[in-house]
């Protein structure tokens, strides 16, 4: 008579359970037959009473939901974005996706982020969170103090006709000063609110970043095309241009400092 296997998996797992279950109880039961205090987890809901516990209850609320787009308010707002693109498209090129690490480049672009950034992030630290942590401001004016380095650095990278079309397609044209001296007109787009600004920001940065990897591909292109077009010639067309192209890629990236060379760019680049 054949036992079906099922049956017996399931025997087997009942039986496993029955004796952990077993010493789990023999553990929990103290020697002496003492109760062991478990201490009671009391969950406490009230509702405000005053107006303003509402409105610290709705602050805290904000703030984390804040905290869960943090990450994505890091990568819109400052200069992450053009950075681990430019990474992304120097590994593609160099085609040593398996040799660089996915998270070598985010923490490369990270503390780079952290560097660039720095400064601005001083400035909001001094001039808004210092100043509310101290109650010296109000939280609304802490917010509107410290919009403004971030909203400086982004105009900074930003180009003009990028920033015209929100302001345009927003309909945000009373918040643009424009004046004119010498004949010339002057544009002050200081004034834009953050949820035009932030779009146009990162059309910016995507356009820079695509224009540096451009001139990253060509002295790698022009590599793998001299391979190719000598292995064609030798008749060995059975081998893969990549893996000869390969070695001397990363010779011709070493031989050139081109780290070095790509960090400066990429810092220079925002100043």
């Amino acid at each position: 008579m054949k036992i079906n296997k099922k049956i017996i998996k399931f025997v087997l797992m009942v039986f496993f359970f029955v004796i952990v279950l077993g010493t789990f109880k023999a553990l929990a039961e103290p020697a002496d037959g003492a109760t062991i205090p478990v201490p009671k987890i009391n969950v406490d809901i009230t509702s405000p009473e005053t107006p303003e516990q509402y409105v610290d209850n709705i602050k805290i609320l904000i703030l984390m939901t804040v905290l869960t787009l943090l990450p994505s308010i890091i990568i819109m707002t400052t200069s992450f974005t053009r950075i681990i693109i430019v990474l992304s498209l120097l590994k593609n090129a160099m085609g040593a996706q398996q040799a660089i690490p996915k998270q070598v480049l985010i923490g490369l672009a990270l503390f780079l982020t952290f560097f660039i950034m720095s400064p601005t992030f001083t400035k909001v630290n001094d001039e808004a969170v210092q100043p509310y942590l101290n109650n010296e401001i109000t939280q609304e004016e802490a917010i509107k103090i410290g919009e403004k380095p971030i909203k400086k650095f982004m105009l900074d990278q930003t180009l003009v006709k990028d920033i015209e079309m929100f302001v345009e397609l927003g309909h945000y044209e009373d918040t643009v000063i424009r004046t004119v001296e010498d004949g010339i007109t002057k544009v002050d787009y200081s004034g834009v609110p953050i949820q035009a600004l932030i779009p146009a920001f990162m059309i910016s940065e995507l356009k820079t970043a695509f224009q540096i990897g451009f001139l990253l591909f060509l002295p790698f292109l022009i590599i793998d095309i001299v391979t190719g077009s000598v292995l064609m010639s030798m008749g060995m067309m059975m081998v893969p241009p990549v893996m000869v192209s390969l070695p001397f890629k990363i010779l011709l990236f070493v031989l050139v400092d081109g780290w070095h060379l790509l960090v400066k760019s990429l810092i220079l680049s925002f100043s």
